[in-house]
């Protein structure tokens, strides 16, 4: 997915997360700070969502069922991929891919994996921590390869 795609499909999805969380639209406008005239449009696929728009849906409805399974879990990591082309952050530990992943390969405590849905990959250890995410399939898999090498020293 790039940038266009996911504004595509989480503009189509403003409504759902409105209601997942009850609240009214012009509750939902003002914690997006934008208006309800907007969000009405959005909501009515007469206009598609900004960037900025995105970001704060997904930064302020994190936990939202309807965004995870859009997305294959955390929408922003999804989206701080997308920002980034390759992401590398804190290492934060992740479920292990139980639902929306297909492991791609696994050696010296490394697993790559593949999402289902974004068709991003990321690497995690052996203690489910995310080291790397990218869409590029050529630099995951260079990374990959670094991670299992044995370290010289």
């Amino acid at each position: 997915m790039d940038k266009e795609k996911i504004i595509q499909v989480l503009s189509e999805q403003f409504k759902l997360v409105r209601t997942e969380f009850d609240y009214h639209q012009e509750e939902m406008a003002a914690i997006l700070g934008i208006s309800k005239k907007t969000l009405v449009q959005i909501e009515k696929g007469r206009q598609k969502a900004t960037w900025i728009q995105i970001v704060s849906l997904c930064a302020l409805f994190q936990n939202s069922t309807i965004l995870q399974n859009v997305l294959g879990g955390n929408p922003l990591e999804v989206l701080q991929t997308i920002a980034h082309t390759h992401f590398e952050r804190q290492r934060p530990k992740t479920l292990g891919g139980k639902v929306w992943w297909m492991e791609k390969e696994k050696q010296n405590g490394f697993v790559l994996q593949k999402n289902v849905i974004t068709n991003h990959y990321r690497i995690l250890d052996h203690e489910n921590r995310r080291w790397d995410s990218s869409f590029d399939k050529e630099f995951i898999y260079e990374r990959f390869k670094e991670r299992i090498s044995p370290k010289k020293e």
